[in-house]
């Protein structure tokens, strides 16, 4: 609070006999903008604060969508041509049956990944457009730069049939130099393991879920899947067949 300030003075005056004079000066309050200090930049403390506050958010959808076809790619490249090479490992044991047999569910299923993945995107495209315009009453040109926020089916296409191939030549390395049959099955199940271990984990990690988790869950499942391939082919190579 303010308070007015009260000054006295007392003289006497020479031309008066003995009297004695008393002034008294009354000084008023200072305003509240003389009493407020003055704080540099003060203009710009809500904008600041304003900037201090503001969070960037990231749009998981499309890193999950990404994400979804790279690792649904490479673990499908990774497992069904891991199994596919046990498969026919159980029945025949020489080295040059397994890489033939590996190369080719390679082509296989990264033309069939690539096909799937243009299918179905390309259906969510359309869909979404057709949603646009019945929604919007916006000009063609700005239609067109919406549709530009929408997945690629191409990039989706080539996306999974490119993570399909690099999980694929996981077994087909770890079995083109070994020439021992039994040597050669346990590498190509140990290759396959690290990368599902490795796959699983990044997986994971991209999409804030458990590692240890996700990794194990995936291992498991590769372990089962190659697991069956190769006693269900034996079962049925011991008939005769």
């Amino acid at each position: 609070s303010t308070s007015a300030f009260t000054h006295i003075d007392t003289y006497h005056s020479p031309s008066s006999m003995g009297e004695t004079t008393t002034q008294v000066h009354v000084q008023p309050p200072p305003s509240l903008n003389e009493t407020e200090p003055s704080i540099p930049g003060n203009g710009n403390i809500e904008g600041q604060t304003m900037q201090s506050l503001e969070v960037e958010v990231f749009d998981y959808s499309k890193r999950a969508q990404w994400l979804r076809a790279a690792v649904l790619g490479a673990n499908d490249g990774l497992l069904s041509t891991a199994s596919l090479m046990m498969g026919v490992g159980a029945v025949r044991k020489d080295v040059k049956t397994m890489i033939l047999t590996g190369i080719a569910g390679l082509v296989a299923g990264a033309c069939s990944m690539a096909i799937g993945e243009f299918v179905s995107v390309y259906s969510q495209y359309d869909i979404e457009v057709a949603q646009m315009k019945r929604e919007s009453t916006r000009d063609s040109h700005e239609l067109e730069e919406m549709k530009k926020n929408l997945p690629s089916p191409v990039q989706a296409a080539v996306a999974s049939a490119a993570a399909f191939a690099v999980g694929a030549f996981v077994p087909l390395l770890g079995a083109a130099f070994v020439k021992e049959y039994k040597v050669r099955l346990g590498v190509v199940i140990g290759a396959v393991s690290f990368a599902l271990l490795g796959f699983g984990g990044v997986g994971a990690v991209l999409g804030k879920a458990p590692v240890v988790k996700s990794s194990l869950r995936v291992v498991i499942g590769g372990w089962l899947a190659m697991g069956i391939t190769f006693g269900l082919t034996k079962l049925i190579g011991s008939t005769g067949l």
